[in-house]
């Protein structure tokens, strides 16, 4: 297996803080890039992983079989982590890193149907024993849906010429392949925009990724627990490439970091909030020119840390 480096690793494992004999969790286990660098930082420790990839579960595993019985890996979702530690019999963690990103596998292997370079049929399920895949969104919803999950989620400013194009296209045949829509997409764009840098599908797949994968809904829930399952003084990482993803995780941790709702006249607290978070980066920590120039898909990483206090 090919050597795979993780977004923002030096910057992230710095962050973490890592003790010998701590416990920490990565909830977004991937190819096992964190996951490795921090499992050999511990001696008496432990490392939990998660993903909700069983494909990553099994390539991760062999990567991190070396460490023994520091790592234990579980297939599930980050926004249940809290009942996943409660299963382990763990309270609480030492520090979390959750890398939000789609990894290199399923962009790369055709058959996971997330690239709109590689023709393969429409899925996109990171956890592919879930029920609703790309193919169920593109050829079954409502035309006004697929509008709004275009422009909200990938930001599209054709958005209904492509949502148009894709009734009129799927009332014909069904969309079954990845190429296929890429194709639909491109043929609902005007001239100038198909003159752009970036593939003119590349906002309209986001948008559908995200809507298969509830990544939206998954990374609200995963930050209003994790803080809670943090140790005080424990670290969380967070590695967003998305700017809906990064609102979300700047906006938890302010409103753990400054949720009072009193009048800023009253002279003591009375609404009962407790700061659980401390804000240790004010700006998020960006990917060096080095790194991006090496993957380009590091260019849109942002790092979050904060802390439990």
């Amino acid at each position: 297996m090919a050597e795979h480096v993780s977004v923002l690793l030096k910057e992230s494992i710095e962050q973490l803080r890592i003790r010998p004999d701590g416990i920490y969790l990565d909830g977004t286990l991937g190819l096992g890039g964190h996951s490795a660098e921090i499992a050999r930082r511990l001696t008496t420790g432990t490392l939990i992983g998660i993903d909700r990839d069983e494909t990553a579960i099994e390539r991760a595993g062999e990567r991190l079989r070396g460490f023994g019985d520091r790592v234990r890996l579980v297939h599930g979702s980050f926004a249940s982590l809290g009942e996943i530690l409660d299963e382990l019999s763990v309270p609480a963690v030492d520090g979390m890193i959750f890398d939000l990103g789609v990894s290199s596998p399923q962009l790369d292997e055709a058959e996971r149907g997330f690239s709109y370079r590689l023709d393969a049929p429409l899925d996109m399920r990171m956890d592919r024993s879930q029920a609703k895949s790309a193919w169920d969104v593109v050829n079954r919803w409502e035309e006004a849906e697929l509008s709004r999950i275009f422009f909200v989620y990938g930001e599209e400013r054709y958005a209904r010429r492509i949502s148009a194009a894709i009734v009129r296209k799927r009332e014909q045949h069904p969309i079954d392949t990845t190429l296929e829509l890429a194709d639909v997409i491109r043929s609902a764009m005007p001239a100038a925009a198909l003159r752009e840098k970036q593939h003119p599908a590349k906002r309209c797949f986001q948008a559908i990724r995200i809507e298969v994968n509830d990544e939206l809904g998954e990374v609200e829930r995963m930050m209003r627990t994790a803080p809670d399952r943090l140790k005080p003084g424990g670290r969380l990482c967070v590695i967003s490439f998305h700017s809906l993803e990064d609102r979300i995780v700047k906006q938890a941790i302010a409103a753990r970091e400054h949720g009072c709702t009193c009048p800023r006249e009253a002279p003591v607290c009375t609404c009962g909030f407790r700061q659980t978070l401390k804000t240790i980066t004010r700006k998020p920590i960006l990917p060096n020119p080095e790194e991006c120039a090496l993957n380009p898909r590091a260019r849109s990483a942002k790092l979050r840390v904060a802390e439990r206090v």
